[in-house]
């Protein structure tokens, strides 16, 4: 399975989430975390405190004026539905494009997978320490929205 969504950046960006892989519902809307019950938006929209956007344009516009970077650690995988358990048969996308464009101060994984991927795959190539958060997946039920708003908090010291 390729990865379609192009990842969302400029020159302004100082920090960069990645996600391991888009959801069958993100893949369907071509966009990021676009199942509805999925955290990111209102997390990032609760930190950053803004209306929690609803369209894709309106995405893009919250992440790009709050300097966030937005990509996936894999560009093509074997995957059963939105399974991160079943991933197999990576490869990684290429960050060098983002890096090099954007000023990326710190980078963060959503969950843990994402995290592990990055530390198998893109660590090696880049040398920049990843920081792990909590993923916004509904999967991850343990983490209510507060809890996981509290743990994100830390993207805000790149980006206020």
């Amino acid at each position: 399975m390729e990865h379609t969504i192009n990842p969302v950046y400029d020159e302004n960006s100082r920090i960069l989430i990645l996600g391991s892989f888009p959801s069958v519902k993100s893949r369907e809307q071509k966009f990021f975390y676009g199942h509805k019950q999925n955290r990111f938006w209102k997390v990032v929209s609760g930190i950053l405190g803004c209306e929690v956007p609803q369209i894709i344009e309106e995405k893009k516009e919250m992440l790009l004026k709050h300097h966030i970077a937005v990509w996936d650690v894999i560009q093509s995988c074997e995957i059963e539905g939105s399974s991160d358990a079943s991933i197999r048969d990576v490869i990684p996308n290429d960050l060098s494009e983002i890096l090099r464009t954007a000023d990326i101060q710190a980078i963060y994984t959503n969950g843990g997978k994402a995290y592990e991927l990055y530390q198998k795959y893109i660590y090696p190539v880049n040398g920049i320490k990843a920081h792990k958060l909590p993923s916004t997946s509904p999967a991850n039920a343990g983490y209510s929205l507060e809890r996981l708003k509290e743990a994100w908090k830390q993207i805000g010291e790149y980006i206020h």
